[in-house]
């Protein structure tokens, strides 16, 4: 399936859903530095990304499956496809090396994945899993209408903010900052207005009085 030039990776869904501002250094400054988590990940990444097949109990396992869908924009590759039972049932799974998350951006980023094998395979896609590495086991996910319809709105929310092509304002969360490998390149702890200065600044730009 071919793909439109304002196509967006899959992952940027992800990336957009966990921070923003990490999702435009990635997709729009172009920038990409690895630490230890994501060398971790991309070890993790390694056998699926080396493609191929094979069989296990009636279930055929397709490894590196490039993906699109026209109508949300998006492409990508799965790391694996499982295909179930007669007619062939697409499965996804996506590798992840932590351990299952409080919000739904890996979610997000698997639904992504079997809306677009929906469109290349004209059918239905009603589950897939996360695996994760730490605990080594998969967390089946249920592509209901609730994650479906947050799947599209993350989408256009990162496709808007792409096509601008603005950087959002840095929001220090020091757990999730200090573990992205990004932080050199974003600087969220310098760039993020003090509370005293972004009430000032907030002030102003009603038209407030200053105190002297």
């Amino acid at each position: 399936m071919s793909r439109s030039d304002d196509s967006l990776p899959v992952s940027a869904l992800q990336h957009w859903l966990y921070c923003p501002r990490q999702c435009a250094l990635i997709h729009v400054e172009r920038l990409w530095t690895e630490n230890v988590y994501t060398a971790e990940g991309r070890v993790l990444h390694a056998r699926a990304d080396a493609g191929g097949a094979e069989t296990r109990r009636d279930v055929k396992v397709l490894r590196s499956v490039q993906i699109a869908s026209q109508r949300l924009a998006l492409h990508g590759v799965c790391d694996v496809v499982e295909l179930h039972g007669k007619p062939p049932q697409p499965y996804p799974v996506e590798y992840k090396r932590g351990r299952p998350k409080p919000h739904r951006a890996d979610e997000v980023q698997l639904c992504a994945q079997a809306m677009c094998l929906e469109e290349m395979c004209g059918t239905k896609v009603g589950e897939g899993a996360l695996f994760y590495g730490k605990n080594r086991r998969r967390k089946p996910v249920v592509f209901d209408d609730e994650l479906r319809a947050l799947t599209e709105r993350v989408a256009m929310e990162a496709h808007s903010a792409m096509a601008a092509g603005v950087l959002p304002v840095a929001e220090y969360e020091p757990k999730k900052c200090d573990a992205c490998s990004l932080k050199q390149d974003c600087r969220p702890e310098r760039l993020q207005s003090p509370p005293r200065i972004a009430a000032w600044l907030s002030r102003m730009a009603a038209g407030g009085a200053v105190p002297e």
